[in-house]
């Protein structure tokens, strides 16, 4: 609907490989510099700040000649099925007695083929952390050149901070929180993503603007989502120019109220229906 309406070949607000900004490509780099002398990175922040586009910026380095880059995101499982996932990404195959073994060993080929390592494990809080503490020891026998990243939310740290966590905690070499993004900065995307298609400066009018910035609270995810869905409302009605309007009648479907709000409309129905029902 958007491409048709715009008459454009892609759409904003819903593109990959995006730039990182510079909080996101700071991160980006001392991980890189860590990877040299057997890192343990730990990026934490609030769901929505930018941990998946840092991740993707890192899982993109795979097509350099020199880097090899392993990657998990399915961390609700027991320690053999996560072992698993990384030896389908080093594409190898061995019996379960002996996929550690394999791993170590495809890991050193790798470094000798003068290759740098990165182990990326996404939504690591929902890690066990008896399963953590067998990924720890099975990565201290990777080389050196490698770099074991964890994504997660706060609750990672706090988790890592009790005493009994001490032997993970203490191994970590870099850890970083990532920040919601400024006013200026979510203003700076929504003009990056229409540039980027072609879209002209003007396609959200001021007061559409103000009130996206407002609403995200420096949220990523929330600004995506909240422009791409004011997009659509205006182009269902064949309008190019998104104001006010079209952002408020996103703002208004169910899953973008507070949790109060969504407690007192269910009251408010319940009480309209008991007086119909009384009268």
């Amino acid at each position: 609907m958007i491409k048709a309406t715009f008459g454009i070949e892609r759409e904003p607000f819903n593109r990959t490989g995006l730039d990182l900004f510079p909080q996101q490509s700071q991160i980006a780099d001392i991980i890189k510099i860590h990877s040299q002398h057997g890192g343990f990175s730990v990026v934490i922040g609030a769901p929505g700040v930018g941990k998946t586009v840092v991740r993707e910026h890192l899982e993109g380095l795979a097509n350099e000649r020199d880097t090899v880059v392993v990657s998990c995101s399915r961390t609700l499982h027991t320690y053999l099925n996560i072992i698993r996932q990384l030896a389908d990404s080093f594409q190898v195959e061995a019996a379960v007695k002996d996929l550690e073994k394999t791993l170590i060993q495809t890991a050193f080929d790798q470094v000798r083929q003068r290759k740098t390592l990165y182990t990326l494990i996404d939504e690591a809080h929902l890690l066990d952390m008896g399963v953590l503490r067998k990924l720890r020891l099975l990565f201290e026998q990777f080389p050196k050149k490698h770099n074991l990243v964890l994504f997660g939310q706060r609750d990672l740290l706090v988790y890592l901070s009790m005493n009994i966590h001490a032997d993970i905690k203490s191994r970590i070499t870099y850890s970083e929180q990532l920040l919601p993004l400024t006013d200026e900065g979510l203003e700076a995307y929504i003009q990056g993503e229409l540039d980027a298609v072609r879209l002209g400066a003007n396609t959200f009018d001021d007061g559409a603007i103000e009130l996206i910035i407002r609403s995200v609270q420096g949220n990523l995810r929330l600004c995506r989502n909240l422009c791409y869905g004011s997009l659509v409302e205006a182009c269902r009605i064949n309008q190019k120019i998104v104001s006010i309007r079209h952002v408020n009648n996103v703002l208004i479907q169910p899953h973008w109220r507070s949790q109060e709000a969504l407690i007192k409309q269910q009251v408010d129905g319940e009480s309209v229906q008991h007086k119909a029902v009384d009268f």
